[in-house]
């Protein structure tokens, strides 16, 4: 994703590493981090964050903070754009904006990042916090915007700009992101910097962050540093491989999986499970970043105590410098 000219250049003027050219990024992630913020999403505050309710409300409120304060830019001026779901209720897409460069010439090329913020809520009076499911994407999707607002901050220039969103609505029919493509296929998403209209040729890709935070699901047994990706068939195969690639260039060494623990129509069912299936219907390379599902996932025990804190930092490592290098 960053030009190779602004790369090379600064590596050999600095004589740094790769892993040290990152390292302004990757120290802006930490488990104690990461615990903090999905400990307040999975909190009794939001409620669960039920799509409708005032935890659902506050969930979104703490999300466009985030943005805010890393220097993302709104869509005509609001972080919240709403869409309605199949039964006419309101939801509420949470989106920022980072231009690709801030000394050169603006990209005409875009790269959606999403995670879905909303989850079951309260039933019948049991709440269900929603750390994997989703709080872990949400937080991961924030992350990743403020390691490339980071990034760019040091002079890296970048061939997208990059949208992240987090979809409301996703346990009403994808709402969120059916109602995102609906503003693109009818031109009323709109460049923040320009103005013009991101028509769905300018998209080059979609990527997902959806349960990322459990390790209860390892691909090999006593491997619990393990990330799945699925829709690599969507992409380029040197896109592809390039996850293998830069997990071992960049010290990760997690186990990889390109499945769904190697099942051809588990794979299939899972990738059309969450928000980039309406642009994989639309034929925009999508993939989906996930730890699998858990025995708790969707329970009242769904907590961020069952989560492991510092493999989702490596997780969360690996989904940067993959589309830093991709895009």
């Amino acid at each position: 994703m960053a030009t190779a000219a602004a790369l090379l250049v600064c590596t050999a003027a600095s004589g740094q590493s790769w892993v040290t050219l990152h390292k302004p990024a990757r120290s802006l992630v930490t488990p104690e981090k990461l615990e903090k913020e999905i400990s307040f999403l999975s909190d009794p505050i939001c409620q669960g964050r039920r799509t409708g309710t005032t935890g659902n409300i506050e969930a979104a409120a703490w999300i466009a903070r985030k943005y805010k304060d890393t220097g993302l830019m709104p869509f005509d001026d609001s972080w919240s754009k709403t869409v309605k779901s199949d039964d006419g209720k309101p939801c509420h897409n949470i989106m920022g904006f980072m231009s690709g460069s801030i000394k050169k010439g603006h990209p005409a090329r875009y790269a959606i990042i999403g995670a879905h913020y909303d989850h079951l809520g309260i039933l019948e009076g049991k709440l269900y916090p929603g750390a994997d499911s989703n709080a872990s994407g949400v937080v991961a999707l924030t992350s990743l915007a403020e390691m490339f607002t980071m990034t760019r901050s040091i002079g890296i220039s970048f061939d997208c700009n990059l949208i992240f969103v987090a979809f409301d609505g996703k346990e009403k029919g994808l709402a969120g992101s059916n109602g995102l493509w609906e503003m693109i296929s009818e031109g009323r998403l709109k460049d923040p910097v320009t103005g013009t209209v991101i028509s769905r040729d300018k998209i080059a890709m979609m990527v997902n962050i959806d349960q990322i935070g459990s390790t209860l699901s390892p691909l090999n047994k006593n491997r619990e540093d393990y990330i799945i990706m699925l829709g690599g068939h969507s992409i380029t195969k040197s896109d592809m491989y390039m996850l293998e690639t830069c997990n071992k260039n960049y010290d990760l060494n997690m186990d990889v999986g390109l499945s769904y623990y190697g099942s051809a129509n588990f794979t299939k069912l899972f990738y059309r499970m969450s928000d980039q299936r309406v642009f994989v219907d639309n034929r925009i390379p999508s993939v989906m970043f996930t730890s699998g599902i858990t025995m708790n996932n969707n329970k009242t025990w769904d907590e961020p105590s069952s989560l492991d804190m510092d493999v989702l930092q490596k997780r969360i490592y690996l989904i940067y410098h993959w589309i830093d290098k991709v895009l």
